[in-house]
């Protein structure tokens, strides 16, 4: 028996009132004396760091200007922890130093300088005080790996007295975030802990017990959050190649250092490159699917070159809930799956069987993605079900997403169960048909969604269908259900007549997109997942009236490349 939204909702409420009573019970009091204690002497190795570095940000914050989190903060002379900042995610990217990594390609003696300047800054401002953006864990985690990552950068030529200053804030960092690991929240930001905890037990003087200790408490993570087909819990594609920045150096510093690799650190490095190459359309970008956003194409080959794996992508990743269909230089990648669990889906997107579709280096159908740096309410906006590609049944999304701040963003109700069979034609076509139960409760519809892909890569028909659960037509009545293929920014749409338009690219390919059953309408739109930030964009929409027409079956070909 399914628990009404009132039911689930006073679960939540008391599930996570337990959570953060127990993590202030774990946590205990906290304050600066507690987390004292001795301050190594020197560091014993600085890890690679594989993200891209860039001297025209490394020139900028030299010149005392942060571009960060899509704002500019001009500092005009003043330390940046003594101003007011743009924005909360400009304050996360500040306090986290991820941003140290641009400095290693800046002149050496003037970013050295600064940095050194600018951490003395933070260790004064913030260094004690356990309080705030700055002392957030995923934040801690990443500060932690960036300062031993650059440490070369900051301690060239520094004074003995700024030595001790940094690896004495650095020790403190340590003791403090190994005792809230627990207490992380769940998914990646505890994930992160964990990997920044076992990166300083060999990058620091630590005891054998303490570096097995955190080899446990990582292999411990990566086993509940790396699926076995390499996904991540969270089901975002974007995660994977975050995690691999990470993964990549620590599993090279043990090798290096000649320490027992954590055993679960390979095997989920091994099995998460087949999932990035899953997510991965053939022109280089990943794939749009809960909580996702832009992968910049320097940023997937930085992690691509160490791939030991070969292969194709997989046609499905069943635990993680994906499907991919491929064949000449076309690829549909398809969600079928649900959020694993309540306290991982605070990024995850009300998009069940929505699709992304590219063909060679285009990508014509995608979903509106996750904006970087855009506010709250956009980002909330940017999970509905009408950002998907996707049919949406009554202007109502397909699972519902808190807003209470209690609670945070997470998904409760909609879909509880996903249905998909695979079927290959004889013909060498590949295809699949999935429906999910996200308008039951609501409205007492299935959602089922039937995508054909020809042999060669130019033929793709689809089926929409709404029916009652034993798979009656629908009554009739005003429910009105509305199938939305969002088209990437940079494809232009040539309207043929109301029934078909052409989809063209920037080099000239095409491709005609029909629908006999009703007409093909083209709307405003917004694309999120942009470098520049959101843009306007354009939306195809398929209206379906269901007392009078509850399926529609659509199809595309290339006309010319």
């Amino acid at each position: 028996m399914r628990l009404s939204d009132r039911q689930r909702l006073a679960y939540l409420y008391g599930h996570e009132t337990w959570r953060r009573f127990s993590r202030r019970l774990a946590v205990g009091r906290v304050s600066a004396l507690r987390f004292a204690g001795r301050t190594p002497e020197r560091l014993v190795v600085a890890p690679t760091d594989l993200r891209p570095a860039d001297a025209f940000t490394a020139e900028e914050i030299i010149g005392g200007r942060f571009p960060l989190a899509g704002r500019l903060l001009d500092c005009e002379g003043e330390s940046p922890f003594a101003l007011e900042l743009p924005s909360e995610e400009f304050a996360n990217r500040l306090h986290c130093f991820a941003w140290l990594r641009h400095m290693r390609v800046a002149e050496k003696d003037a970013g050295s300088f600064v940095v050194r300047r600018i951490i003395d800054d933070w260790i004064a401002v913030h260094g004690r005080t356990i309080a705030g953006v700055a002392w957030r864990p995923e934040v801690i985690a990443q500060r932690i790996v960036a300062w031993l990552s650059h440490s070369p950068v900051v301690l060239r030529d520094a004074d003995y007295a700024f030595y001790r200053r940094f690896l004495k804030s650095l020790a403190f960092q340590v003791r403090y975030l190994r005792h809230i690991a627990d207490a992380t929240a769940d998914g990646e930001p505890r994930l992160k802990v964990r990997i920044a905890l076992a990166m300083a037990s060999i990058a620091m003087p630590s005891s054998p017990t303490k570096i097995r200790r955190a080899a446990r408490g990582l292999d411990r993570e990566l086993d509940r959050q790396i699926l076995a087909d390499g996904g991540h819990v969270s089901r975002n594609p974007r995660v994977g190649l975050d995690l691999l920045f990470d993964l990549l150096p620590l599993r090279q510093t043990y090798v290096n250092l000649g320490h027992d690799v954590p055993p679960q650190l390979i095997p989920c490095i091994d099995r998460i490159y087949p999932a990035l190459r899953f997510f991965r359309h053939q022109g280089g970008e990943l794939a749009l699917f809960n909580g996702a956003t832009y992968t910049l194409a320097n940023e997937l080959l930085s992690v691509l070159r160490y791939d030991e794996t070969s292969g194709a992508p997989f046609r499905g990743l069943p635990q993680t809930g994906y499907e991919r269909l491929e064949a000449g230089e076309t690829t549909i990648i398809v969600d079928t799956g649900k959020p694993h669990s309540v306290a991982l889906s605070t990024t995850a997107t009300a998009g069940c069987l929505s699709l992304e579709m590219s063909s060679g280096r285009h990508r014509y159908f995608v979903n509106s993605g996750r904006p970087r740096f855009a506010g709250e309410a956009i980002r909330q906006l940017s999970r509905a079900t009408a950002a998907q590609s996707v049919a949406t049944l009554n202007d109502t999304s397909s699972a519902r997403i808190s807003g209470s701040g209690f609670l945070g963003p997470v998904i409760f109700g909609g879909v509880s169960r996903v249905d998909v069979t695979r079927h290959d034609k004889a013909d060498g076509a590949d295809g699949l048909v999935a429906s999910h139960d996200g308008y039951v409760a609501n409205f007492g519809l299935v959602y089922e969604r039937d995508l054909y892909l020809g042999r060669n890569g130019v033929d793709i028909r689809g089926r929409e269908r709404f029916a009652k659960p034993d798979g009656t037509a629908p009554d009739g009545g005003a429910n009105v259900a509305v199938v939305r293929f969002h088209i990437h920014p940079a494809i232009r749409i040539v309207a043929v007549d109301q029934n078909e338009v052409r989809l063209v690219a920037q080099d000239g390919e095409t491709w005609a997109f029909a629908c006999r059953d009703v007409p093909v309408a083209e709307e405003e739109d917004v694309f999120f997942a942009d470098p520049s930030g959101v843009r306007p964009a354009r939306q195809l929409t398929l209206t379906m009236p269901l007392g009078s027409i509850p399926e529609v079956q659509w199809h595309m070909r290339r006309e010319r490349r």
